[in-house]
């Protein structure tokens, strides 16, 4: 239900800005707020308010649908053409009344507060101008893929974010289970509208969408696990009422129904669809990728220099696993052919069984906790919130990435959860676990997001989401446990570490090729399997991914490599002064950023160390 634009629509959020210099405060001594400063966290409020008003689902996901919203916990968000016009209009009248705040009587972090929300604005509305098609904004073009759509997000959604403790929390289940029918029209509206404007998905993303909608309607609707979850968690709470009969007569008569009506279109589009994978054969297609590039990587890198950068990362890292391969014994063919013989080795594949599952996820916990103990090391700031360990849901893991993760509640009544697909456990050999736990989870998004979460900055910039902040803190976080040890006499761990930051160089390569250079699918999947030996059936998922999102795969090697030159930055301005725990503070305590105030940000606190001298 709750897709990822709409969470951010406000215009805080993935959008790209062009931010002037700011005098930033040190996050833990802010001064008293000046009149000023009292109008726009007031004026924050508002548009936080306003966002949530539109997007039930994120009240839910905040864990805040109660007291005074507690009636939004029955609701689900409005996916018509309709709302996509106001919420233009809204974005439009919110940059227009932030506009009216002085920024010269602003100071330190309310500074840097403003520009992130006024920069955001201004991108959301300068795209929402522009391109008439995706639902507004930019960066997922198609309304329905094997990635978006209500039909991928809403049962995972109800089962994992909707909590049942009361009677009311049931029915209200039961109420968002009889609208999400009408959520499915609503989005087929949508589509039907950008198909006229020549916005057809590729044929190969129609086919993974129709694949995965096909499974979710082949389950006879009293064993769905939408009607699994209500059921189960009524009873467990000892709710009365027979919410199993009620909501598989609700999924037979209303969404199932509604889940056809989008099947019936997308085999429409079939017959009209192209193999060609870049938004480049989309209106104003190479505007739009370079709109994305700029919005998930909050620069102005153009796809030439994203691609060659690509290059560069994959040609460093080759050498480095090279040289570790044959420190260990592995010295014939090429790097991706060695990589792709410890793919096949037995001895680092877990059975492809539901017990084995449950083994690799329990191993995975035990890193989880060994990491968490050397935090104190490393970070002042720890996250609150826990954090568990999920399997994708099995409907959805054929089109769904290798992870990902899903933050806590801001109450902390709802952990922060890492998903893993383990739809094939020959796809995740053990040495590369390590370091996709590192990433989704800690010291990766799981610390980053959830300590964002629990600062004192205002519920706007809490939930901001700048892709290249976060997925280059997840990617810097992955090298950052090599340094805090955690492969140490572990090598096969540290080719993983390096197989995966080479993975983001890869995907530098084939996002701009596909969306710019007009390489193939199977071009894409080509260089990718050479380079990294993945299996072919990863490279697949992967490679269609970045055909629906284009640009956000090359926000993560963007954001690492400036999160470690700052790094670097720092630590030579300072010199012994440097404080690894001051310095991960510093970033994490002014949460998600565009990359060029992150640079203010750092510049600052090497200003105040050196003062403090």
């Amino acid at each position: 239900m709750l897709d990822r634009r709409a969470v951010l629509f406000c215009g805080a959020a993935t959008a790209a800005l062009a931010v002037a210099d700011v005098a930033f405060a040190d996050p833990a001594a802010a001064p008293a707020a000046s009149p000023e400063a009292a109008r726009l966290d007031k004026l924050f409020d508002a548009f936080m308010d306003e966002a949530i008003d539109q997007t039930p689902e994120f009240a839910t996901s905040l864990g805040i649908d109660k007291g005074d919203r507690a009636y939004q916990k029955a609701m689900v968000s409005d996916r018509s053409l309709a709302e996509v016009e106001f919420l233009k209009r809204m974005n439009t009248d919110q940059l227009a009344r932030l506009k009216t705040i002085r920024r010269d009587a602003l100071t330190g972090m309310d500074t840097v507060n403003y520009d992130v929300v006024l920069y955001g604005l201004q991108q959301q509305e300068d795209d929402n101008r522009r391109f008439q098609y995706g639902g507004g904004g930019i960066g997922a073009p198609y309304i329905l893929s094997q990635l978006t759509g209500a039909y991928q997000q809403a049962p995972d959604f109800l089962d994992s974010q909707h909590r049942i403790e009361t009677k009311d929390d049931a029915d209200a289940y039961l109420a968002r289970l009889s609208a999400l029918g009408t959520v499915f029209d609503q989005e087929l509206e949508v589509a039907r509208h950008d198909v006229a404007l020549g916005v057809v998905p590729p044929d190969f993303v129609l086919s993974r969408a129709l694949d995965q909608m096909t499974k979710l309607r082949a389950v006879a609707a009293d064993k769905s696990s939408m009607v699994d979850s209500v059921a189960r968690r009524a009873k467990e709470k000892k709710i009365d009422g027979d919410y199993a009969t009620v909501a598989a007569r609700l999924v037979a008569q209303r969404v199932y129904p509604a889940l056809d009506r989008q099947i019936d279109f997308l085999k429409s589009l079939q017959p009209k669809a192209v193999h060609d994978a870049g938004v480049w054969r989309l209106p104003d297609g190479d505007a739009y990728y370079a709109a994305s590039l700029e919005a998930a990587t909050t620069t102005t890198m153009k796809p030439a220099e994203i691609h060659q950068l690509g290059l560069d990362v994959v040609q460093d890292h080759t050498a480095r696993i090279d040289a570790l391969m044959k420190a260990n014994g592995l010295t014939q063919g090429s790097v991706g052919e060695r990589l792709r013989a410890m793919y096949d080795d037995p001895k680092f594949r877990y059975e492809n069984t539901d017990a084995a599952k449950e083994k690799l996820i329990a191993d995975l916990n035990v890193k989880v906790q060994r990491v968490r103990a050397a935090l104190p090391q490393y970070f002042g700031a720890l996250p609150k919130a826990d954090l568990i360990i999920k399997r994708v849901p099995k409907y959805i893991e054929a089109g769904a990435p290798g992870g990902y993760y899903n933050g806590a509640s801001l109450d902390g009544t709802r952990p922060g959860t890492y998903y893993i697909n383990l739809r094939d456990t020959a796809e995740v050999p053990s040495w590369t676990l390590p370091t996709l736990t590192y990433h989704e989870g800690i010291p990766g998004h799981h610390l980053q997001i959830s300590i964002a979460q629990e600062s004192p900055l205002p519920l706007i910039r809490k939930v901001s989401g700048f892709t290249a902040y976060v997925e280059g803190w997840a990617l810097y976080a992955e090298q950052l446990a090599g340094e805090m040890g955690m492969y140490e006499g572990d090598p096969w761990g540290q080719i993983g570490q390096l197989h995966d930051s080479m993975f983001r160089g890869v995907r530098l390569v084939v996002d701009s090729g596909m969306h710019a250079m007009k390489w193939s699918r199977e071009q894409a999947v080509k260089y990718y399997v050479d380079t990294l030996g993945d299996q072919e059936a990863s490279a697949v998922t992967e490679i269609e991914r970045y055909c629906v999102w284009p640009g956000q795969a090359c926000s993560y090697m963007v954001g690492k490599l400036t999160h470690l030159r700052l790094r670097d930055k720092a630590r030579a301005a300072l010199g012994a002064r440097f404080d690894i725990h001051k310095f991960h503070d510093t970033v994490l305590l002014s949460g998600a950023l565009p990359l060029a105030v992150l640079e203010n940000v750092v510049d600052d606190y090497i200003a105040r160390a050196k003062a403090a001298a």
